[in-house]
């Protein structure tokens, strides 16, 4: 069994009641079978509360106003308090760290939603590096039906890719666009059972070698097109449904003339302040965890261009939130404002099973989201 994670993944720690969020509350928390069997033998007047405030038919936390029930008012968890560390479910002890399971593959990441999470990830100027380990399992895990040579093509093209998004000789709007051509033509040829015949380093230099063309006005479209997707998401938090009614107000209700204005103004003093660089590695190391999370997913579902879509529709929407946000504040975007659009934006998409499966329907069955459509908007310096 191989073990795969980033350079950062261990320097996480959580920070509590510092934490300018909790994890706590927005979405359903679900309980393992071991930690309800233990919850449920607690006794006394603990063990009571433990009683009411569990829905044992669905096997999640109780919530009050989208909060979980053991949730106190400082943002701190009582059950945590009351019991100790151990007592908590696999749930709460593993976040935000997270895995993806593959037959010989075991690959960890720390969730882009977690405020601490995020800004260990984009506090990081050096590029990612993945460390990986691996060891002899005792007993063979079985994963019918799993095709491994369908997921060593995937991880060969995630290697290829990875390596074009560090690129920082190209500039960052290019290689999203590579991203996108890259993975089109892969799941062109997957489609017609011809994969295991493309040669991958062609592949992404014919991707590298098309000139791209780029418009404000593709751009100014192509955003308030894909704004009506997002609002048919469900909305975890009430803040989000703010956030999308803010977007449309101040970037598109007002109409292209004065979208290109805000965007040529933000860049500009982007470049004045010198922060276009770091504008960059912000960007690629979004890119890197939407593809190192979700591409090689593909062997489960054959869908392999929607994943690329998915990484650079996030990083599209996070530069979306913190220009409005810097617009709105007359700011420059600091780290703090950027991890802030970022975890926001993560919570929303990553958390619902309901909203991920959704947009792969847009991105699959949508001619927006064809790259020829979706690159000519994919604007970020002038």
């Amino acid at each position: 069994m191989r073990y795969k994670k980033p350079q950062f993944y261990d320097s996480f720690h959580c920070i509590a009641g510092r934490c300018p969020d909790t994890c706590c509350a927005g979405w359903q928390i679900l309980i393992d079978e071991e930690s309800l069997e233990k919850y449920s033998s607690v006794e006394g007047r603990f063990g009571t509360r433990l009683l009411n405030s569990i829905d044992w038919y669905q096997g999640a936390f109780e919530q009050y106003n989208k909060r979980c029930s053991f949730l106190n008012d400082e943002n701190l968890c009582e059950l945590y308090q009351e019991l100790g560390p151990e007592a908590l479910c696999q749930t709460c002890r593993m976040y935000p760290r997270h895995v993806e399971e593959f037959e010989d593959l075991r690959e960890y990441s720390l969730s882009l939603s977690c405020p601490e999470a995020a800004r260990i990830m984009l506090s990081t100027e050096e590029k990612t590096k993945f460390i990986e380990t691996e060891d002899t399992l005792e007993e063979e895990e079985d994963y019918e039906d799993f095709d491994l040579l369908l997921f060593d093509r995937l991880e060969e093209a995630r290697d290829l890719i990875f390596s074009m998004i560090q690129n920082r000789t190209l500039y960052f709007s290019k290689r999203m666009a590579v991203l996108l051509r890259f993975s089109y033509e892969i799941q062109e040829v997957l489609d017609k059972g011809e994969l295991f015949e493309l040669n991958l380093e062609d592949c992404m230099n014919r991707a590298l070698e098309k000139e791209e063309w780029e418009s404000l006005e593709a751009r100014f479209n192509n955003m308030k097109d894909m704004a009506k997707d997002l609002e048919k998401l469900e909305v975890l938090r009430e803040d989000w449904g703010k956030e999308l009614a803010n977007l449309q107000h101040r970037l598109y209700d007002k109409g292209e003339v004065a979208y290109k204005e805000i965007q040529k103004e933000f860049f500009e003093n982007l470049k004045y302040a010198g922060k276009e660089q770091v504008w960059d590695i912000w960007g690629e190391q979004i890119l890197v965890f939407f593809v190192y999370t979700y591409f090689c997913g593909g062997v489960y579902d054959d869908m392999i261009y929607t994943k690329a879509v998915l990484a650079v529709f996030s990083v599209l929407w996070i530069r979306e939130i913190i220009m409005e946000r810097c617009y709105e504040q007359g700011r420059l975007p600091e780290l703090e404002l950027v991890c802030q659009a970022a975890w926001q934006f993560a919570r929303e998409i990553e958390h619902s099973d309901e909203n991920l499966n959704l947009l792969e329907e847009f991105f699959d069955g949508s001619e927006r989201y064809m790259p020829e459509n979706l690159i000519p908007g994919i604007v970020y310096h002038l």
